[in-house]
């Protein structure tokens, strides 16, 4: 009788599906389990992108792929020259779905649907004979006789051949690695906006300005700095330029509790100098018009109102009437606005963590555990965290399209 390989796939989010499949379709003759926890798969791909799931970014070099990722880059150099963003394109389109660029580089499905992901994930998964079972509860996994015993609450034990852990950042599948002899990053927030409380935004919910420069202190000897847009909300800050902000900062900013100093440049076209000299010339040109009605800078007419207020310019104040000690708080409120973080908020439901599995523990050619052979690790359980923009899922495919092809090598 032919001895058939039994490979299971702890979690049923992007990676462990992409594991599970890229395995079964590669290796028919073994047989793929894939246990999920909650009754419905893919959560997060199903919340993704605001409900339209962005699948992937249009970055098809690796060397410029790898610097999306504050932690992890280094580790999958190697990763995105076997599979990356250009591969994932083609396997979706190979799997029935096309996918569209957006200005930003985002890519989505054309439907604007994730559920088209979801639908195309689950029926590759089924073509590709992956047993799914939802609603499964792993208590713990052990080592026995070159292959793993998986304990399920309420359910007989299952007994596999090969393991990939693909939990995500959940704490059971976290205990589990650390169960199995590996050595966990501490995970904390990544990607989360700024909570602000300043009279400078108050009232400003909603407005947007489409190219900042901020400049982040979290404690004596942690800067950083990102541009891009920038959101006001009810409670502080948000955006592509935050969201970027809180992922390279994310330790820096767990260890100070949020709180922290963030310098806005809302003017980053213009040097403090070539903006005065700006001014200047509106204050000449202008001299009978009000400073409060004729915003010379690029910015919303609700900040600018905002920001002239705040140095003490009068409603019905003219251009002519500016004094150059004005000017000066008027040029340091728009390029070093100084403001002060004390809290961090969410990014819709996106829930990512930096912190997990130590990378050094883990072969990035196969995604195997150096510390424990016939157990592979794929997604965010792994150390690895990517910037808003598609680049978290492709680190999910990218490891998890690895680890299955690997696995029954």
């Amino acid at each position: 009788m032919e001895l058939v390989l039994k490979v299971v796939v702890i979690g049923g989010g992007a990676a462990g599906f992409f594991g599970a499949i890229a395995c079964a379709e590669a290796h028919p003759q073994v047989e793929v389990i894939l246990l999920e926890a909650a009754r419905q798969p893919l959560a997060k791909v199903r919340i993704s992108g605001g409900g339209r799931c962005n699948v992937t970014q249009a970055c098809f070099e690796p060397a410029l792929l790898v610097q999306n990722y504050p932690r992890g880059g280094k580790a999958l150099r190697g990763a995105f020259s076997r599979f990356q963003a250009k591969d994932t394109v083609e396997w979706f389109k190979a799997h029935g779905v096309a996918l569209k660029t957006e200005a930003d580089g985002r890519m989505f499905p054309v439907t604007d649907d994730s559920a088209t992901i979801v639908e195309c994930l689950m029926r590759a998964a089924h073509k590709a004979r992956v047993h799914v079972r939802t609603g499964v509860h792993v208590q713990r996994v052990v080592r026995q006789d070159g292959g793993f015993l998986i304990q399920v609450r309420s359910e007989q034990d299952i007994i596999c051949d090969r393991l990939l852990l693909a939990t995500g950042n959940s704490a059971q599948g976290y205990a589990i690695a650390q169960s199995l002899g590996h050595h966990l990053l501490p995970p904390v927030p990544s990607l989360f906006t700024f909570n602000i409380r300043d009279p400078r935004l108050q009232d400003l919910s909603g407005v947007a300005v489409s190219h900042v420069h901020l400049r982040l202190q979290a404690g004596d000897n942690a800067s950083f700095e990102q541009t891009g847009p920038l959101l006001i909300t009810h409670w502080g800050v948000s955006g592509p330029a935050v969201l970027k902000l809180s992922a390279w900062g994310a330790r820096a900013l767990h260890a100070q509790n949020y709180h922290a100093s963030l310098r806005i440049n809302w003017v980053p076209q213009s040097n403090p100098e070539t903006l005065r000299q700006q001014l200047q010339a509106v204050r000449s040109q202008l001299s009978r018009k009000t400073i409060v009605a004729n915003c010379p800078v690029m910015i919303p007419r609700r900040l600018w109102e905002r920001l002239t207020t705040v140095v003490g310019i009068q409603e019905g104040d003219r251009w002519a009437e500016i004094s150059n000690k004005t000017l000066n708080l008027l040029i340091q409120e728009l390029t070093q606005g100084q403001y002060t973080i004390v809290g961090k908020g969410v990014f819709k439901d996106e829930f990512v963590t930096c912190g997990g599995v130590d990378l050094k523990q883990v072969d990035f050619k196969t995604m195997q555990s150096r510390i424990c052979p016939g157990l592979y690790l794929a997604g965010e359980i792994l150390d690895i965290d990517g910037i808003t923009g598609g680049f978290n899922f492709q680190s999910a495919w990218t490891t998890g399209w690895l680890a299955g092809h690997a696995i029954a090598t």
